[in-house]
C-alpha cells in the first residue's frame, strides 16, 4: 500500500485565515511551507488500477486532491477514491464530505458515535444525502475489515475525556450514557497490506498513548498526533483558553519518550497546529523532536508499506 499525507495541519491550516502567530506569519512570508488540514489517502496499487481511500475529508479536500496526481480521475467523473474513513466527526475532518457531493455517491466508514453526530449534530450526512446517495459502513472497534482483497483496516478507540460539542440523544453532556462512556467518538486506524505484510497506523487525535501500544505492534509506520508541543501553548500565546489536553490532544513535551518506546521504526507527526513551534526553522522544540527520532510530516509526503 501507499500512504500519502494530504494534509498535515490541525484545524484552520497554516496559515490560518485569522491568525498572525509566528507560524502563520512565517507561512505568509514564504519562510515555511503552508499546510492544509489533516487527512491522508491510503492506496492499494496491487489491482489493475489504484483503489484509494481517504481517511477524513477536510475542508481543503479539493486542493489536496488537485495536488495528488495519483488520485486524479482516470476518465470523466470516475475517481479512484472509493470511500472516506472517519476518525471522528470534527468539522475539520468531515466538512470535505460536502465537497465530494458531485460524485455518483459517497461511501463513508464511521462509528455509530460519529454517524450520530453527523446526523443529529452537524447534519452533514443529511445535507449530503440531498445531493447524492450516501452509504454508511459501520466501523466496529477491534474488528478487521476488508477494503480490497489485500488491504484491511482495524479501528481502535482513542478516548479523549473531553466534553463532546454535539451530545447525541440519550447521552449526557459529559459524553457518558446509561451504559457508561460511549466508545468510538474518536478512533485510530491500523492498515494492513496482506500482500506485502506492511502495517501503517494513523492516529491524528490522541489524548492518551496507552491505546496505541497494541495497535502499533509490528507496525512499520505511525502517523500520529503532533498538535501542540506545550500543553499550555494556546494559552501562553494568547490564542485560546484551552490546553492541549482540554482539546483531547497529548502535548509532545509529554509524549515524545512514550512514542519512542512504542518500537515503531518510523514515527511521523501529523495534525500539527499553527501554534506549534516545531514548524519554525531552528526552533529548540523542533530539535528536541529530531533528537527523539521523530519526523515532522508535511503535505504531499508519501510512504510505502
Amino acid at each position: 500500500m501507499k500512504v500519502r499525507v494530504l494534509g498535515s495541519s490541525a484545524g484552520g491550516g497554516l496559515p490560518q485565515w485569522n491568525c498572525s502567530c509566528a507560524g502563520c506569519t512565517a507561512a505568509r512570508a514564504g519562510e515555511v511551507e503552508p499546510r492544509t488540514q489533516s487527512s491522508i489517502a491510503v492506496v492499494d496499487e496491487s489491482a489493475a488500477g489504484p483503489r484509494a481511500f481517504l481517511v477524513n475529508a477536510s475542508p481543503d479536500v479539493r486542493q489536496q486532491l488537485t495536488a495528488s496526481p495519483a488520485l486524479h480521475p482516470g476518465s470523466t467523473r470516475r475517481s479512484p477514491i472509493e470511500a472516506v474513513l472517519l476518525t471522528d466527526a470534527e468539522i475539520d475532518h468531515t466538512l470535505g464530505l460536502l465537497i465530494l457531493r458531485e460524485g455518483a455517491g459517497v461511501t463513508v466508514h464511521a462509528t455509530a458515535a460519529s454517524e450520530a453526530v453527523l446526523r443529529e449534530g452537524t447534519g452533514f450526512l443529511t445535507t449530503l444525502e440531498a445531493y447524492c446517495p450516501v452509504t454508511v459502513v459501520p466501523v466496529g472497534l477491534g474488528v478487521e475489515a476488508a477494503l480490497t482483497d489485500d488491504l484491511t483496516y482495524t479501528a481502535f478507540d482513542l478516548p479523549t475525556g473531553k466534553t463532546p460539542r454535539f451530545p447525541v440523544r440519550g447521552e449526557r453532556s459529559d459524553g457518558g450514557s446509561a451504559g457508561g462512556p460511549e466508545e468510538g467518538r474518536v478512533v485510530g486506524y491500523r492498515f494492513h497490506d496482506r500482500r506485502t505484510g506492511g502495517v501503517v497506523v494513523y492516529a491524528p487525535g490522541v489524548a492518551d498513548l496507552a491505546p496505541l501500544r497494541a495497535a502499533c505492534d509490528g507496525a512499520d509506520l505511525l502517523l500520529v498526533d503532533g498538535t501542540c508541543f506545550h500543553d499550555d501553548e494556546l494559552v501562553r500565546l494568547g490564542l485560546g483558553r484551552k490546553t492541549a489536553a482540554d482539546m483531547g490532544h497529548v502535548a509532545l513535551e509529554r509524549s515524545l519518550d512514550a512514542l519512542a518506546d512504542l518500537g515503531v521504526p518510523r514515527v511521523v507527526l501529523v495534525h500539527v497546529n499553527n501554534s506549534n513551534p516545531i514548524l519554525l526553522p531552528g526552533a529548540a522544540e523542533g530539535l528536541v523532536v529530531g533528537k527523539a527520532g521523530v519526523e515532522i510530516g508535511t503535505d504531499g509526503t508519501e510512504f510505502s508499506a
